[in-house]
C-alpha cells in the first residue's frame, strides 16, 4: 500500500468518525448550538450579546458573551442590589432620607420629578425620598435622577465598581453618572459590562450572596419592573414567573441601545439569569418596536432551548 493510498484513507475514516461524533453529539449540546445559531440570525447588522446563566450548575451558554456593551441602565438592578446588602449589613437604613430639588433633575426621573413637583406645590425647594423609596424607583422606573442621587449618597461610581469586584466580577465599570453614560461608542470601554459578567453577578446576588430579606425586596422589585414588558419577558411562557432589569440607549451620533437582565423562575427548575445587550447599529433616539421584538425572540430562543422543543411556537 502506497503513502499516498494510507493518508487518503486515513482522512476519510477520520472525517466519517467525526460525522459520527457529531451524529451522537448530545441533545443539550445540539441545544446549544441551535440556540447560538438563532441568536445570530436576530442580530442582523448590529450586534446582540446574551447570556444564559443556569443557576442550577453554573454553565453559561449564548453569543458574544465575553464582549463589551452599553451597560445603560442596566446598572441601576447592581446599585439596587448594592443599598439593599448595605443596609442589611448596617449601613445607611432604608429609611433614610435624602434630599434633592430641580437642580438635580434629568431627562428620565418621573418619580423624583414628581416628589419635586409636589414640594413645589407646597412652597418648598427641595423634595425628600428615603433610600429604600429612591432604590426602588431606580429599579422598577429606571428613574435616573434616584440612581444619581444614590451613587452621590453612597461613593460615586467608583463604589459600584467595588462592590462589583466584591462579588466576584472584574469587568463590569461605571464611570459616569445619568445620563451621560449612556453615550457609549465603538471602542469605549466606559459604562460597560458583558453578558457574561452581568449574568454571572445578577447570579450570584440573588443565589445566595444577598441576605434573604433583601433577595426577595430586589426579587419583587425586579417582579414589578415595567420598563421591559415588551422585551425578553414577553417572549416567556406565560407560567413562567420573570423579573427584569432594562437599559436604553440612543441620541445625537449614537446608536441605539436595548438591553434587557431578567430573573426566571421556570416551573420546577433551578433560576434562569438572562443578559440581553443589543445594539442595533442605528443611530436613533429610542429604541423602535422592532427593535424591542428582537429582545422577545431572545425570550422565545430561550424558552425553546429550556424546553427543547424548538419548533414548538410557545406565544
Amino acid at each position: 500500500m502506497s503513502t499516498a493510498q494510507f493518508d487518503r484513507r486515513s482522512i476519510l475514516l477520520l472525517a466519517a468518525g467525526a460525522a459520527l461524533a457529531s451524529c451522537h453529539a448530545s441533545p443539550n449540546e445540539a441545544r446549544t448550538a441551535e440556540f447560538e445559531r438563532e441568536l445570530a440570525q436576530l442580530e442582523g447588522s448590529g450586534r446582540l450579546g446574551v447570556a444564559v446563566l443556569d443557576t442550577r450548575d453554573g454553565s453559561v451558554c449564548g453569543r458574544r458573551l465575553d464582549e463589551r456593551f452599553a451597560l445603560c441602565s442596566t446598572f441601576k438592578l447592581v446599585l439596587a442590589a448594592m443599598v439593599l446588602e448595605r443596609a442589611a449589613l448596617g449601613g445607611r437604613a432604608l429609611d433614610e432620607r435624602v434630599s434633592f430639588g430641580a437642580a438635580d433633575l434629568v431627562s428620565h426621573g418621573a418619580v423624583t420629578r414628581a416628589a419635586v413637583e409636589a414640594a413645589a406645590a407646597r412652597g418648598a425647594s427641595t423634595a425628600e425620598l428615603s433610600f429604600g423609596e429612591l432604590a426602588r424607583a431606580a429599579q422598577t422606573s429606571s428613574d435616573g435622577v434616584a440612581a444619581n442621587l444614590l451613587l452621590r449618597q453612597l461613593g460615586g461610581p467608583a463604589a459600584l465598581n467595588t462592590y462589583c469586584r466584591t462579588h466576584g466580577d472584574a469587568l463590569t465599570r461605571l464611570d459616569r453618572y445619568e445620563p451621560e453614560m449612556n453615550d457609549v461608542r465603538p471602542g469605549d470601554e466606559r459604562d460597560t459590562t458583558t453578558p457574561r459578567a452581568m449574568a454571572q453577578l445578577v447570579g450570584r446576588l440573588l443565589g445566595g450572596a444577598l441576605a434573604p430579606a433583601a433577595r426577595d425586596t430586589l426579587r419583587q422589585w425586579m417582579i414589578e419592573t415595567t420598563t421591559g414588558a415588551a422585551r425578553v419577558r414577553r417572549g416567556l411562557p406565560k407560567d413562567w414567573l420573570a423579573g427584569d432589569k432594562t437599559g436604553t440607549g440612543g441620541g445625537d451620533g449614537v446608536t441605539v441601545k436595548c438591553n434587557d437582565v431578567v430573573w426566571i423562575e421556570p416551573p420546577g427548575r433551578a433560576p434562569l439569569v438572562v443578559a440581553a445587550y443589543y445594539d442595533t447599529g442605528v443611530v436613533a433616539e429610542w429604541p423602535s418596536d422592532a427593535d424591542q421584538a428582537v429582545l422577545a425572540e431572545v425570550g422565545r430562543c430561550v424558552a425553546r432551548l429550556e424546553s427543547g422543543a424548538r419548533a414548538r411556537v410557545l406565544r
